[in-house]
C-alpha cells in the first residue's frame, strides 16, 4: 500500500500523530512543516518525510490512501492535485469550501471546519472524553492500543536535573501559561532538587534531549509535554483552556485541570484569571508525587 500523510503542525500535533506509524503498513510519505522533518527522518525504513516546500516532488505518484489532517485551504488545494484511492480527512469542495470525509468526522466534528460551526464544535470538544489517537485510529478502522509516539534519538543534552519547567506555551494560546512557575521552582529548589527552566533551542532534537534528561516535566499542554510522553519522562500538565481528555497519559502523566476550564475553554485571548486559577500547592504536590514514583521505578533515592 502506498500512503501519504499531510500533517504540518503544530509540532506537538505532529508528534501525537506518530503512533499511526506503528499501525500503517506499506510505504508512507509524510508531508510536514520544514522544522518538523528532523523528527520524522529515519524513524523507520518505510517512511519518507518531506517538507511542505518539497510537496510537488511527490505529487505525481498514485496513493492508495491519503490522510489529510490539516484544516487549511492550502492543504485542501494540494489534496486536489493528488491521485489517490481513498481519502481520510479534509478536502475542498468545488466552491473552495473545506469539508471532511465521513469516516474522519470523529475528529473533524470537533475542529475549526466542523460541519456544526465552531461554537458547537467547542461544545462537543468540551463533552468529548476520547483521546486524539482513539478518534483518529477508530475513524481509519484501527484500534488504539497504547501505541507510543515515534521519536528520533535526541542529541546529547548539556542540561539535566530533577525537574524541567516549560514556562512558555507559545503565542497562539497565551492562556496555556501559568503565573506561578517561578514560585514552584523556588519551592522545589528549597527541597534540594535541581530545577531547570527550558529555553528555546536551535533545533527540535536539542529540545527533545533537554526534556529527556530530567525525571519530571512541568508544563502546559504543549510540545514539551508531548516530548515527555514520547520519551517516558513523567510529567505534570496544567490544562487552563484546552482539552485534557484528548491527551492519552501513557500512565506517566498527572493532569491538573483548572477550575475555570469551562469558562476559558479554547479561548485564545489572555485573561489573568485563567493563568492564575490552578493552585501552587496542588502542582507542587503533584510534582513531588511524580518524583517519588520515578525514584521507585529507577531505584534512585533523592
Amino acid at each position: 500500500m502506498n500512503i501519504i500523510v499531510i500533517k504540518l503542525g503544530a509540532t506537538g500535533d505532529v508528534v501525537r500523530t506518530t503512533p499511526l506509524l506503528r499501525k500503517l503498513e506499506g510505504r508512507i510519505t509524510w508531508i510536514t512543516a520544514a522544522k518538523n522533518v528532523s523528527l520524522l527522518e529515519g524513524l523507520q525504513d518505510n517512511l519518507r518525510s518531506l517538507s511542505w516546500e518539497q510537496r510537488q516532488s511527490v505529487a505525481n505518484e498514485s496513493y492508495d490512501l491519503l490522510i489529510n489532517l490539516e484544516d487549511t485551504l492550502e492543504a485542501g488545494q494540494y489534496v486536489q492535485t493528488l491521485k489517490f484511492g481513498h481519502l481520510f480527512g479534509a478536502s475542498l469542495e468545488a466552491n473552495n469550501r473545506l469539508v471532511y470525509t465521513d469516516d474522519s468526522r470523529g475528529w473533524f466534528d470537533l475542529s475549526l471546519i466542523s460541519r456544526f460551526g465552531k461554537q458547537q464544535a467547542d461544545r462537543l470538544k468540551l463533552k468529548n472524553r476520547r483521546t486524539y489517537q482513539d478518534l483518529i485510529f477508530s475513524g481509519m478502522g484501527l484500534r488504539f492500543e497504547r501505541e507510543g509516539y515515534r521519536l528520533p534519538e535526541p542529541v546529547w543534552a548539556d542540561l539535566a536535573g530533577d525537574v524541567a519547567i516549560a514556562t512558555e506555551a507559545g503565542p497562539v494560546w497565551p492562556m496555556k501559561n501559568w503565573d506561578h512557575y517561578n514560585l514552584l521552582k523556588q519551592k522545589l529548589e528549597d527541597r534540594g532538587l535541581i530545577v531547570n527552566v527550558l529555553s528555546r533551542r536551535a533545533t527540535l532534537l536539542e529540545h527533545l534531549a533537554d526534556v529527556r534528561s530530567h525525571r519530571c516535566l512541568v508544563s502546559g499542554d504543549s510540545l514539551p509535554m508531548h516530548f515527555a510522553l514520547g520519551t517516558g519522562v513523567r510529567c505534570v500538565t496544567l490544562f487552563n483552556c484546552t482539552s485534557p481528555w484528548e491527551i492519552y497519559d501513557y500512565g506517566i502523566q498527572q493532569k491538573i485541570i483548572s477550575p475555570l476550564l469551562t469558562e476559558f475553554f479554547y479561548q485564545r485571548g489572555c485573561d489573568p484569571r485563567a493563568t492564575a486559577a490552578i493552585d501552587l500547592d496542588e502542582v507542587f504536590n503533584a510534582v513531588m508525587s511524580q518524583l517519588d514514583v520515578s525514584a521507585a521505578e529507577t531505584g534512585v533515592i533523592k
